[in-house]
């Protein structure tokens, strides 16, 4: 099992890459940005767009907040306005903080139950597994953005977890 520390560090190191990617995403401008480029979700902004959707629906089943519209399908045209998509961005890590910092072990411990869309069925799993995977997400998503931004000519910051600045012996 994963512990609240860990959750923490992973809160961290989300804000961290989210900063570097729309950072480079706002300098390469909006038709880089929109470009279809392959990917599941299609373009940078597309897949940006999926993970706030993502992350919303997952803090809304960790935390009770606001969930997002649509589903999967809609999640890439979830946000059409840059600006409003930074903005919330920023705003939805400060929340993933402020979750990740009141976790404790007794929640990790216990198990959640809802309806999943994707896999179109109910489903229960252990709570420190569905944070884990909530972060995996994210993760892979970026990666796709990364690759993306790096062939359009942006220059994101490294991905590795131990240049984190804050990081332990950092």
């Amino acid at each position: 099992m994963i512990s609240p520390e860990h959750l923490r560090l992973m809160a961290s190191y989300n804000r961290w890459q989210n900063e570097s990617l729309y950072r480079e995403a706002e300098a390469i401008g909006d038709l880089e940005r929109r470009l279809p480029r392959g990917s599941y979700f299609s373009s940078i902004h597309g897949t940006l767009s999926h993970l706030m959707w993502g992350d919303g629906v997952w803090l809304h089943r960790f935390a009770g907040t606001p969930k997002p519209e649509g589903g999967i399908k809609q999640s890439a045209s979830l946000f059409s306005d840059w600006e409003e998509m930074a903005a919330a961005r920023r705003k939805l890590d400060a929340s993933i903080e402020k979750w990740a910092a009141g976790v404790s072990t007794d929640w990790l411990g216990g198990d959640m139950s809802w309806f999943s869309g994707a896999a179109g069925r109910d489903v229960s799993k252990p709570n420190w597994f569905l944070a884990a995977h909530f972060f995996n997400h994210q993760t892979h998503h970026r990666g796709q953005v990364h690759a993306m931004i790096t062939a359009a000519g942006g220059r994101p910051d490294d991905t590795d977890l131990f240049l984190l600045p804050g990081s332990p012996g950092a």
